[in-house]
């Protein structure tokens, strides 16, 4: 083979027939959850595996949890004490610091309602690492739990 036809080999160029492929979706957190039966994996990613880790931190009684008894809320053990505007303020500066504990979320006005047998919180969510917003309201009933 001559130089000139090796020459010629170097400067054709085939392309190739595959498209190419879109970036696969980034996501930030996996988790863990077996608390919804219904869902066909326990696996959580992202808003609802935060969502999920607020919820379980609201289901914790203060003092429950092992080495740890400033961790958990206080609502449980107040649920039976007339809501009067100092403990709405205790409850909100509660649900306040529960929220920041985590870094992924942040917590914007905070409304406390009494209602049937307990209490209502709703709240405007802040998720930080996707800018997206959501109002949460739970319900602490007396009977039923977290709602």
């Amino acid at each position: 083979m001559s130089t000139k036809e090796k020459d010629l080999y170097k400067q054709i160029s085939i392309k190739s027939n595959e498209k190419p492929k879109a970036p696969a979706f980034q996501r930030h957190y996996k988790g863990i959850s077996t608390a919804n039966s219904d869902n066909n994996s326990f696996t959580l990613h992202d808003i609802a595996l935060i969502k999920q880790d607020l919820i379980n931190h609201f289901h914790i009684r203060q003092g429950e949890k092992l080495e740890n008894p400033e961790f958990g809320t206080i609502i449980w053990d107040i649920l039976h004490e007339p809501l009067t505007e100092r403990l709405k303020e205790v409850i909100e500066e509660d649900v306040s610091n529960i929220i920041n504990f985590d870094s992924r979320v942040q917590a914007e006005g905070i409304a406390i309602t009494s209602y049937e047998s307990g209490i209502q919180i709703e709240c405007n969510l802040t998720y930080l690492p996707y800018n997206i917003s959501e109002s949460l309201r739970m319900k602490f009933d007396e009977d039923a739990g977290l709602i």
